[in-house]
């Protein structure tokens, strides 16, 4: 079907597009330069906000995670039921939500593209399974070696090649996207009960120069190391850093050095590291009476070094479930909160942990994170260099991305904030002091055309011709409403999308969901030379035999488990 789409006011920054009255037409999927008015479907969206289809970079939407977070939340279930429609499955869940609840309400917000940033490879059979169960959205998966045993072994031996190697073979046996660090080194500590090790971890966050017990390497060596692999495997996206020392005062300086230790590796224009919900990773003081914002000592670090990227992690004050694979601190929110907690080590590689949490407007340290996120996007000079998330469902659910929206673009609707939370955590921050407001343009770049570019995803986050036609049309006029005043206007309309389109078919009409289809999954195919690929398997054969309870022939996952399968070839150099 020919689509048109007129007379929106559209906001495209990968096309220097800023608030111009256009048409966009569709045909086969894709975005075209133009079809036959008379022949096509035409939606009139005079007065109305047209962007390309949101792209998340990081929420945990998928795999061994979300299924234990959902059986141990239980009262979670009843807090937002999807009622079934003729083309809805019903589904439960606020802060994890069911498989088919995910991709509804992400569309339903206008988005059309979300990675989930963590999975071990061991379990990435389970994250593709219920990424066939969720609809609409394209999806990719990012696969955690910060912890992984032969990572570390070859690091230790300075054998780099052959650790390129290991990483290619399993992205592509596991059919990941990208390399994702969790607390390196730190979580195999944790699962051998390294006590000494760990209390020197969490005692002195900026520590990275600490050897992991039995390997010999440390923090900073396997951040080097998967930075030089993953710049020899020639990646779309630069490793993802989840830094070590997370949810610690101080932890702002391990941030720091953690940016810091590849900076002598970036040799090009662009980022070769990114720093994930940093606000979790941004905090100063010596413990939790004296914490305080380590915002601005971060982003002059950001705004002064283009190598690194970086994520919000903004938290909403809210119910949620804390999830990650930073399992030493989950266990250590467990002791601080006394909710409910589970744990899990994964093999050789990974572990993970799960804990509930409601942040407070009242309570002192939810209040500073809550000031400690909106700072960094604040002071951030290039919008192209940061993303807004709210780690979902870390700092929140998703679902408040359009509250995040309204902080962003208002100063007022910050205030508003600011005069519930602690007086205290008010009195430690500069957000009251911070007059920038973004502007719709510079909100499409933080969630549409910054996220699909450092993703290397070339076909999403824009309107131009040969993109992907995923576009999300919103019942609100850019041209008339003031964005500081009258920001629960913009709220609204960003919370149900007019339209969305996904492959240039309707999706959504008036915030609800009128069609249900496939996504597709993106993951990538690394090439490297035979006889070093060769030679790393024969190896691999024996530790397989030796250290896991699968055979090395069961860990890889066939294509036919693949929902819409979209390979993506990377060369060795």
């Amino acid at each position: 079907m020919e689509l048109l789409i007129k007379n929106g006011i559209v906001y495209d920054p990968i096309n220097g597009i800023d608030g111009e009255i256009m048409d966009i037409a569709i045909r086969d999927n894709k975005i075209v330069e133009k079809v036959d008015e008379s022949k096509s479907y035409v939606i009139n969206a005079s007065n109305k906000l047209v962007m390309p289809g949101g792209v998340d970079l990081h929420s945990h939407i998928a795999g061994p995670k979300c299924n234990v977070g959902r059986m141990l939340r239980p009262e979670d279930h009843y807090k937002d039921v999807e009622p079934k429609t003729q083309v809805k499955r019903s589904g439960v869940g606020y802060s994890v939500p069911s498989s088919f609840t995910i991709g509804y309400r992400y569309a339903i917000l206008g988005y059309t593209t979300v990675f989930e940033p963590a999975n071990p490879p061991l379990k990435m059979l389970h994250c593709h399974h219920e990424f066939k169960d969720i609809p609409i959205l394209d999806k990719g998966c990012l696969v955690m070696f910060g912890n992984n045993w032969f990572v570390m072994e070859y690091l230790r031996d300075n054998k780099l090649d052959e650790c390129a190697a290991y990483v290619a073979w399993t992205l592509n046996a596991t059919k990941g996207y990208a390399i994702k660090l969790v607390d390196p080194g730190c979580v195999e500590a944790w699962k051998w009960g390294d006590v000494e090790f760990l209390d020197v971890l969490w005692g002195r966050p900026e520590t990275m120069d600490e050897p992991v017990p039995r390997f010999d390497v440390t923090a900073k060596d396997i951040v080097r190391g998967l930075c030089k692999v993953n710049k020899l495997l020639n990646l779309p996206h630069p490793i993802h850093v989840h830094a070590n020392g997370l949810g610690t005062p101080g932890n702002y300086q391990t941030t720091i050095d953690t940016m810091d230790c590849v900076k002598d590796l970036a040799k090009e224009d662009g980022p070769i590291i990114h720093l994930t919900h940093v606000q979790f990773n941004g905090y100063a003081g010596s413990d939790w009476i004296t914490m305080r914002s380590g915002a601005h000592e971060i982003m002059k670090y950001v705004n002064a070094n283009k190598h690194v990227s970086l994520d919000l992690g903004q938290v909403i004050f809210t119910d949620t479930t804390t999830m990650t694979g930073d399992g030493p601190f989950e266990y250590k929110l467990h002791l601080l909160t006394k909710n409910k907690w589970t744990n899990s080590d994964v093999e050789n590689e990974e572990g993970a942990g799960l804990v509930p949490i409601h942040y407070k407007k009242s309570n002192f340290v939810h209040a500073t994170m809550w000031t400690i996120g909106l700072e960094l996007a604040l002071l951030a000079k290039d919008p192209w260099r940061i993303f807004m998330t709210t780690d979902h469902p870390n700092g929140g659910p998703f679902t408040h991305y359009p509250k995040v929206i309204a902080w962003l673009m208002s100063k007022e609707a910050r205030k508003r904030t600011l005069e519930k939370i602690s007086k205290r955590a008010r009195s430690r921050s500069d957000l009251d002091n911070m007059d920038r407001e973004y502007s719709f343009y510079e909100i499409a770049i933080i969630t549409r055309a910054a996220t699909a570019k450092i993703l290397g995803l070339k076909d999403k986050g824009h309107l131009g011709v040969g993109a992907d036609a995923d576009v999300a049309i919103y019942d609100i006029n850019p041209r008339e409403v003031d964005p500081s005043s009258e920001y629960k206007k913009i709220r609204k309309a960003l919370s149900k999308a007019t339209f969305t389109l996904k492959d240039g078919e309707i999706i959504v009409k008036d915030g609800e969901i009128v069609k249900s289809v496939e996504g597709r999954t993106y993951w990538v195919k690394p090439s490297v030379p035979e006889d070093l690929m060769n030679a790393m398997e024969s190896n691999l054969v024996k530790k397989f035999r030796d250290y896991y309870t699968v055979e090395m022939e069961n860990f890889k996952i066939p294509d036919r488990f693949i929902a819409r399968s979209s390979p993506i070839p990377t060369h060795y150099s």
